[in-house]
């Protein structure tokens, strides 16, 4: 006998082809519960797409320690020799679930390790800076990235608007608008945890820190030409580049570095270090090799393993810790607070996102819940419910600069604190000519699809403080 089809409760169905019906051709019955619950289920089997990373693709690999960095952090995960499991989700930033995988944006690079004390999730870009340095901009940010509210469309002049209004993106937009936009595939792309974070180690001693995936295949860049020729041909281009890579035993691989800034530096640094629209120059804090990460394992089903992965810069563990970084700040609310209004407020219990670790907690109830703790349901208590212990959390905080008024402001100002020196940098000292020349092709050929003026000529001074020439060849295609 072949497998019988059942219902969502195991119930063997009777046909997969007619309805229940009065006669042949008379109406549908409604106590054909397979029919009822067949249809009502497909109308309910779509969660709400990701405000932002909406398309993306990933896989299941670990994290191997070959260093030994445990001088810098406590955490059980960066200990020399512990191999870790892992799944990341690499993504776009702006673009719809259908949207094709080679459109010009970042890409997300998000990595949950499923460490023996609970869950550590890194979320980050294949860049290491971002757009905006305060979360109160960022709504406006990605609305100015999304379809326009009268036409639905994309829409190159309002992206323009806020960029150029926003001078702290210049570094971001250079990074953008160079080949490292529109990467060959997600493999050949570096990943960034991009925030500054906190590391302790078992002494007490704590160490600001910065993340960097070198990939192992060697960087691969699409020209706009062949980005615009893939995107109509295979929009699902850098998913099938991974599940097939995977699939024939092909296992892309990372090596895993930090930076590692002494926790007194930060104070008096030449910039303000947790600026989000800045990097660390190697030549001040080199790259500390950790360890190697390695993809080798492909999901079994995407929705319940990728689409439905959740990932949270708060999933922090014992010797790690956040940093001022007003971003970071953000988004140690708006990612959990996404998940419960995507996916329910027992994400955490789905397989992709349960720890492998043990879970005591007192949250309960709740739609979806499968898992409840039994009595006692409140803490503190004397009937032998878990209680917390300060000593075995071994919480990674810091009071960096908690000595203020509350305010509204910037941050403070640092010697070389500005928006266009990095981004000018990376231009003169990083790109070489061909670079260059692609870099100033791609910003003309994206301003010349629908930017307008005033907006236009915000662009020319926006690139002339990056870089002049750069500027003034962008005005020159123009006629400016």
């Amino acid at each position: 006998m072949t497998k019988p089809t059942t219902n969502n409760v195991g119930i063997p169905v009777a046909s997969d082809n007619d309805s229940l019906t009065l006669g042949a051709n008379g109406p549908i019955l409604l106590q054909d519960h397979y029919l009822i619950e067949k249809n009502a289920h497909f109308n309910r089997e779509r969660v709400p797409e990701r405000v932002v990373h909406a398309k993306g693709g990933g896989a299941f690999g670990f994290l191997e320690v070959t260093e030994d960095v445990s001088q810098f952090t406590k955490a059980a995960l960066f200990q020399p020799g512990t191999r870790t499991e892992s799944v990341i989700r690499f993504s776009s930033v702006a673009g719809e679930n259908g949207s094709p995988d080679t459109w010009r944006d970042p890409r997300g690079f998000a990595v949950k390790f499923y460490t023996t004390q609970g869950n550590y999730d890194l979320v980050g870009n294949n860049t290491p800076v971002f757009f905006i340095r305060d979360p109160i901009k960022f709504p406006d940010f990605i609305h100015s990235q999304k379809r326009r509210a009268d036409n639905h469309l994309r829409d190159h002049n309002i992206q323009w608007d806020f960029w150029t209004l926003r001078p702290e993106s210049a570094h971001q937009v250079t990074w953008l608008m160079g080949d490292r936009g529109i990467p060959s595939n997600w493999r050949e792309m570096d990943g960034f945890g991009s925030h500054t974070y906190l590391w302790e180690n078992a002494g007490g001693e704590k160490f600001w820190v910065k993340y960097h995936f070198k990939t192992d295949q060697g960087i691969g860049y699409l020209t706009q030409a062949e980005a615009d020729r893939i995107a109509g041909e295979d929009a699902d281009y850098y998913i099938r580049d991974l599940w097939t890579a995977i699939e024939r035993g092909d296992h892309p691989s990372w090596t895993l570095y930090v930076q590692v800034m002494p926790y007194e530096e930060a104070a008096d640094y030449r910039f303000n270090p947790f600026d989000l629209t800045k990097v660390w120059p190697h030549g001040d804090y080199p790259l500390i090799k950790v360890g190697r990460y390695v993809l080798d394992r492909n999901p079994s089903n995407y929705f319940a393993e990728i689409e439905q992965a959740a990932f949270a810069p708060t999933n922090m563990v014992p010797g790690i810790g956040p940093s001022p970084d007003k971003m970071l700040q953000g988004r140690l609310f708006a990612y959990p607070d996404a998940h419960r209004y995507r996916i329910g407020a027992n994400f955490a219990q789905l397989p992709v996102n349960a720890p492998k670790s043990p879970v005591n907690s007192y949250s309960r109830d709740g739609a979806m819940r499968y898992q409840n703790p039994g009595d006692p349901v409140y803490a503190p208590n004397s009937f032998g419910g878990p209680h917390a212990d300060a000593a075995y959390a071994g919480e990674t905080v810091s009071s960096y600069g908690v000595v203020d008024e509350v305010i509204r402001s910037a941050y403070r100002l640092h010697a070389e604190d500005d928006d266009f020196g990095q981004a000018g940098t990376l231009v003169r000292k990083v790109m070489d000519d061909a670079q260059r020349e692609r870099l100033a092709q791609n910003i003309i050929g994206h301003a010349k699809k629908g930017v307008s003026e005033p907006v236009l000529e915000r662009v020319f001074e926006y690139w002339r403080n990056v870089d002049k020439s750069l500027g003034d060849k962008v005005a020159e295609a123009f006629g400016k």
